[in-house]
């Protein structure tokens, strides 16, 4: 260890040890470093110097996510005890959790979700156009459905990160779901329970998704969920299934008769690649045989 830098430990871990921010990128150390430098009196110690200085100090650990090309590799340094999904949050500052992540943060399964999901909205900002057909949207859905290949294993978890669509991370909102993590982004009850529908494969699968809103029934706003989809302006007809689900999970006919009257023009699907359906008429949806 750098003679300096042992002479210096004790005010550089204090240091640490007192500022809110315990995850840094290598170059949020290296500024604070060269802030620190003449203080702590070690001027010509380099960044790695410090980084391994810090991290034999005992307090300062790198943990590395190696998302697989083409995406970018991350890494990050964390001071002392951090949750990951602290960790996790700090990998995209205007990225929040969502689906089966924002699921779990709201009571919404019995299960304990394997995969952890980041969500980072997609800079465009405009509204799909494309005509919609029912030969479009059946051969859309004998297809599977599009997955994200942003996926990294780190110490126990599975990070995806979505590229979502633009909605100006309408219903996101702030607070403590897992302990000692502070505070989180993640997307509120409604709009978790409508993302859901969308994309049941980041949810566990339709089966998932169902007892969510099972889950969620007395607690959601049947109104905020008619309000948000509107808001976010899908092209496909979505509504269809989230008033299935409402009525499969238990609410009341009053709650997803709001849903029942937006106009169904098309038949639609539950989900992707379904081998065997049954036909609900009254949404206009096909679903999983027996579901």
């Amino acid at each position: 260890m750098n003679q300096k830098l042992r002479i210096a430990q004790p005010e550089i871990v204090g240091f640490f040890d007192g500022l809110p921010q315990k995850v840094f990128k290598v170059s949020e150390i290296a500024r604070i470093l060269d802030e620190q430098r003449n203080q702590w009196q070690v001027p010509a110690v380099s960044t790695r110097s410090f980084v391994g200085f810090l991290t034999e100090a005992g307090k300062l650990k790198e943990i590395i996510f190696p998302f697989p090309p083409p995406y970018k590799r991350e890494t990050r340094y964390v001071w002392g005890e951090v949750s990951m999904f602290t960790v996790i949050q700090d990998l995209k500052p205007g990225g929040y959790f969502s689906h089966y992540t924002a699921v779990s943060f709201h009571g919404l399964t019995e299960q304990l979700p394997k995969t952890t999901y980041l969500n980072v909205e997609q800079a465009s900002g405009s509204i799909e156009s494309a005509a919609l057909t029912q030969g479009n949207i059946d051969k859309a859905f004998r297809r599977a459905p599009r997955m994200s290949g942003n996926v990294a294993e780190v110490e126990g978890y599975r990070v995806c990160i979505i590229s979502g669509k633009n909605t100006g991370r309408r219903a996101v909102i702030e607070g403590r779901p897992v302990e000692g993590a502070g505070l989180l982004r993640y997307t509120s009850l409604e709009r978790t329970l409508i993302d859901i529908a969308v994309r049941p494969a980041y949810a566990g699968g339709v089966f998932e998704v169902k007892k969510a809103y099972e889950l969620a029934k007395g607690r959601a706003s049947a109104e905020e969920i008619v309000r948000l989809l509107g808001a976010l302006q899908y092209v496909y007809p979505y509504h269809q299934a989230i008033g299935y689900y409402m009525m499969s999970g238990g609410w009341s006919a009053e709650e997803f008769g709001a849903l029942k009257k937006i106009p169904m023009k098309h038949d639609f699907y539950l989900t992707h690649q379904m081998s065997q359906t049954d036909y609900v008429q009254d949404w206009r949806l096909h679903v999983p045989k027996g579901f």
